[in-house]
């Protein structure tokens, strides 16, 4: 069923893409340019269709995020945007290579105003694509630059509408202007959603603050509980958009894994590294203050692979998601066998500690600790979670397990390498892929 909904959810996308394609070339009058010139407003309208797609991929409609994990959709989106720009970029090149009178039209003083608009576009989504893949070599504060991401977006959007409309000449009949128009306020619709009607809902729907525990690692777990309606029902490992301090339409919402168990309790725990410009905030949070809290999202849950038994593998903060899991299974009573393997530098600051402890106590649960810099007489294992930590602490029946890899890129590629590398099906390695800006 789920590969079923996947390829519905696909072919929705790839109609709705090439949607405005399908305006150009369906009845548009001959103008007897060529084929570069026909071929380079196919550019154009491709990637403008691209662009207007960027915003459905980011409105986190759960009915279609469901069969991928949203982690996997904001992959998505970060690399499609590549293919568009280029598709976009590539629309004045060929035209200027056909006729290069048009370059005239880079001088805004000289050029139409719909041309303006085109060049505008272009440079707008340019500063898009330059402040997102370079964000941290630019040193922009993250919700700065979340907030100028999608002032860009929509103006790279609204003036490439201006651009194509002021053209007019391939929107020109009736019923292809009326159809253009629909897909254009479709776009403009999810924009409205996402800024509008989703805030709007969480507005409604506060959470308070309840506890700020401190833990091992310069790590947080903020808990916090639902005033004056229910929550939501999760999946052990989900995630969700938290935000503190601010009102939803502030857009100073982060995204953090859900640590606590779905069974039995109202409340929501994040268990979150100060590692940025929000996080390193968190332990002035105090109890009573209001949250608003967005989800769950994502796919990464045992709830979706039903398996003979588990391997968790976690790097530094990686573990807050296997952490609810872990605990779901206490709370439910499972008797599977569960084999974590948890990397850190060092043993006095290995987050949960405790809590990991605890629970070796209530389900079958064996732990691997692998230290970066052990203390003296550590008998353990050390350096990296490799092939050889794995062989030598997984079972024959190793094939017969399902694999959940939590941790920085860097970990999770080599463990995914190694587990490959071990004979583990792909089918049955499942990755959290946290750093989605």
């Amino acid at each position: 069923m789920r590969l079923a909904w996947a390829a519905f959810w696909v072919a929705v996308y790839l109609c709705m893409a090439l949607g405005p394609l399908f305006v150009l070339l369906v009845g548009t009058t001959q103008t007897n340019a060529g084929f570069w010139w026909d071929f380079a407003i196919a550019l154009g309208f491709a990637g403008t269709a691209m662009m207007g797609m960027q915003f459905m991929l980011t409105a986190r409609f759960k009915h279609a995020m469901a069969p991928f994990g949203i982690d996997i959709i904001y992959y998505f989106h970060r690399y499609i945007a590549v293919v568009a720009l280029v598709l976009i970029l590539a629309h004045p090149i060929v035209l200027a290579s056909d006729n290069p009178a048009l370059l005239g039209f880079l001088n805004p003083l000289r050029a139409p105003w719909q041309m303006t608009a085109g060049l505008a576009s272009i440079v707008s989504l340019t500063m898009l694509m330059v402040t997102s893949w370079w964000r941290r070599r630019l040193s922009l504060h993250y919700d700065a630059w979340r907030r100028w991401h999608s002032a860009l977006a929509i103006a790279a959007l609204g003036l490439a509408l201006a651009h194509i409309g002021g053209v007019g000449h391939y929107v020109a009949a009736p019923w292809k202007r009326a159809l253009w128009t629909a897909i254009g306020a479709s776009w403009l619709g999810v924009i409205a959603y996402v800024r509008i009607v989703s805030p709007w809902s969480m507005l409604r729907r506060p959470y308070d603050v309840v506890d700020v525990r401190p833990e091992r690692g310069d790590a947080w777990t903020v808990v916090v509980r639902p005033r004056g309606h229910q929550g939501f029902r999760y999946h052990p490992g989900q995630f969700a958009w938290l935000t503190l301090r601010a009102s939803p339409f502030a857009m100073h919402e982060h995204p953090f894994s859900i640590s606590s168990s779905p069974v039995g309790s109202e409340h929501l725990e994040f268990t979150i590294k100060e590692l940025g410009d929000f996080t390193a905030t968190i332990k002035t949070v105090r109890s009573g203050e209001t949250a608003f809290v967005d989800g769950p999202y994502g796919a990464f849950t045992i709830d979706r692979h039903p398996a003979r038994g588990y391997v968790f593998i976690a790097g530094g903060i990686g573990i807050a998601p296997l952490m609810g899991m872990l605990r779901a299974l206490a709370d439910r009573g499972d008797t599977r066998p569960i084999i974590l393997f948890y990397a850190y530098r060092r043993w006095e600051r290995l987050t949960c500690r405790e809590a990991i402890e605890t629970l070796r106590s209530q389900i079958n649960l064996r732990v691997i600790y692998v230290l970066g810099e052990p203390p003296e007489g550590w008998d353990g294992e050390t350096g990296r979670i490799d092939s050889g930590v794995l062989s030598r602490h997984l079972p024959s029946t190793r094939r017969n397990l399902h694999y959940f890899v939590c941790g920085p890129e860097a970990m999770t590629e080599a463990v995914e390498r190694a587990l490959y590398d071990l004979g583990v099906p792909l089918g049955q390695l499942h990755t959290e892929l946290f750093d989605m800006a």
